[in-house]
């Protein structure tokens, strides 16, 4: 970093605050410039529209990025001894460098507007006439300020430390000793301190949360539903998500308003994480509660996996038990009471543990009964409930009695079925929606049906996998750090907006301001996903007896507008 010495500003009498003027002093000519430009390439589209705080934090992310990296680079260069700016030149460079930087970081604030309305546009949202630029610009700022104080404070810490060490280690041993342990403090600190007690909060709250009961959703009388006075779990360990899974959902005269012919009432069996102490005792009871209520003498059964807080996306369930009149049970286990992306990135073991004890208990007593009267057996996940229901089946496990299909909707990134999946698609394929193989197994879907590939024929397993191109939960990629995914290359998907850009460490932190906000799209983009698209992957793995594709339309038109 410069000092304050190289910018010949030691003695200038500036007309604002000497805390201000001391700042920007010592500030870094080549970070300011490399920083802006990062600052400039935030403001550019990316997956999903921005409100102007979100976009403020991204860009006073990428400015400090950006001034590191030009820190960085300013070290350099002197560490190589070559040729340096005299104080007076350097001055006039700072002064130029701010002008030309404050102009370029201005033209493009003025069009972030415009680029978050490419993106607003693909998804039928109203245009917005501003993106606040003065405010947008003035979060960043104090974004910027701040990491540069923390920068400071740890080369602070490290110097005190070099110091002490100094007086029992040689110079070079003292400067290595000290840089760890100043890094092993800040991560203390931030891990032991601030990490855990905002993750206590909010495990206590969405625990609070969890425990709630809506005074609308009253406990069935129905003994054939779990909560019930019969079953084998209480209403309330069934937690607030499992009791809205047991409470909604098609009735059998819903379904047949829709189908003629006969139609029954669709089963849902839950356990919630208070239904028993572990994974494995939870997932033995639903088994138990989905022998008592009749679930294996239906046609069709589905294991859900939920997603982090246990919810079940109530068209991925409902669409199937439209498709296929009632006469299929279906059933899942809570494994936490946080929402997915807190679950994955402090608990992923719990959702994996759990799904692999259901998956095993229900697949184990399956495959006992005799295959022509027991039900065909089908995968449901969404979300960090597709990672989890990927991750419980075994294919070595299964060869040799095989379920019949599943559906995996909006697949986390790290899921590693997924990722074998597309890393082998046939090429010439795009990322967002590849061709595997002949499409025998495993298919791909978006917006548009993509599931009727010319000459492929299913085989007996029919796997598909519903996810939209804007998708940051799935097409979130670490390696954006330093190169362009393949997504983004032509030919893009369709709800993807042509202005977005490649930037090396900005599109990062632009998909993880994405992945963070990905389910406030409108439903149908994004995280969102529309029941019109569950319904034509459904329609492909189960192939439900007696609907027609104009059954099927019906059924799109009427459960479009209920969600």
């Amino acid at each position: 970093m410069d000092h304050l010495e190289e910018t010949g500003l030691r003695r200038t009498r500036w007309p604002v605050p000497r805390f201000v003027s001391g700042l920007w002093a010592s500030l870094s000519t080549t970070g300011l410039i490399v920083g802006v430009l990062f600052f400039a390439a935030s403001l550019t589209p990316s997956l999903i529209p921005r409100p102007y705080v979100i976009q403020a934090m991204i860009s006073g992310l990428s400015l400090s990025a950006g001034y590191a990296i030009g820190v960085f680079l300013r070290w350099l260069w002197s560490y190589l001894e070559l040729p340096d700016v005299r104080p007076k030149t350097g001055l006039f460079l700072k002064l130029a460098a701010a002008l030309g930087c404050g102009i370029f970081a201005l033209t493009f604030l003025w069009r972030a507007a415009e680029w978050q309305n490419t993106v607003r546009s693909l998804m039928g949202l109203d245009p917005v006439e501003s993106a606040e630029p003065f405010k947008l610009g003035l979060i960043a700022a104090v974004v910027f300020i701040l990491i540069v104080l923390l920068a400071r404070l740890f080369r602070l810490t490290f110097r005190f430390l070099a110091g002490r060490f100094e007086y029992v280690l040689t110079r070079p041993l003292a400067k290595v000793t000290a840089i760890a342990a100043a890094i092993a403090l800040f991560w203390s600190a931030t891990d032991g301190v601030i990490f855990r007690f905002a993750l206590h909060v909010a495990d206590s709250s969405f625990q609070r949360l969890d425990a709630l009961i809506d005074p609308d959703v009253a406990p069935p009388s129905d003994p054939l539903k779990t909560g019930s006075g019969a079953s084998l779990m209480t209403w309330d360990e069934l937690g607030r998500q499992g009791r809205q899974f047991i409470a909604s959902g098609p009735s059998a005269g819903d379904i047949g308003a829709v189908f003629s012919g006969e139609v029954k009432e669709p089963l849902r069996v839950y356990a919630g994480l208070n239904s028993a102490e572990t994974a494995k005792e939870r997932a033995k009871l639903a088994l138990e509660e989905l022998k008592r209520v009749g679930g294996f003498e239906r046609s069709n059964l589905v294991i859900v996996v939920p997603t982090g807080t246990g919810w079940v996306d109530p068209p991925g369930i409902d669409s199937v038990e439209y498709l296929l009149k009632g006469d299929v049970a279906s059933v899942a286990v809570q494994y936490s009471y946080l929402a997915s992306w807190l679950s994955l990135l402090v608990e992923p073991e719990y959702g994996g543990e759990t799904a692999d004890a259901l998956f095993d208990a229900v697949y184990g007593y399956w495959t006992t009964l005799p295959k022509d009267k027991r039900p065909r057996l089908y995968l449901y996940g969404l979300s960090l409930g597709s990672m989890n229901s990927q991750g419980s089946v075994d294919p070595f496990g299964i060869i040799s009695d095989p379920f019949q299909g599943a559906l995996w909707v909006g697949t986390p990134f790290p899921t590693r079925t997924w990722l074998s999946v597309t890393a082998g698609r046939n090429p010439g394929s795009p990322e967002w929606l590849p061709l595997y193989r002949d499409g025998s197994v495993i298919r791909f879907t978006g917006q548009k049906n993509a599931l009727d590939i010319p000459g492929a024929i299913w085989g007996n397993v029919r796997i598909v996998y519903l996810q939209y191109a804007s998708d940051p939960i799935t097409f979130f990629d670490a390696h954006s750090f330093y190169r362009e995914p393949d997504w983004m290359k032509a030919p893009r998907g369709h709800d993807v907006s042509p202005d977005l850009r490649w930037f090396p460490v900005v599109t990062m932190f632009q998909l993880l301001a994405d992945a963070a906000t990905g389910t406030t799209t409108p439903i149908g983009y994004g995280h969102v996903y529309a029941p019109e698209h569950y319904i034509d992957a459904w329609m492909a793995v189960v192939d439900p007896p007696g609907v027609t594709t104009d059954d099927a339309t019906r059924l799109k038109a009427l459960l479009k507008g209920r969600y």
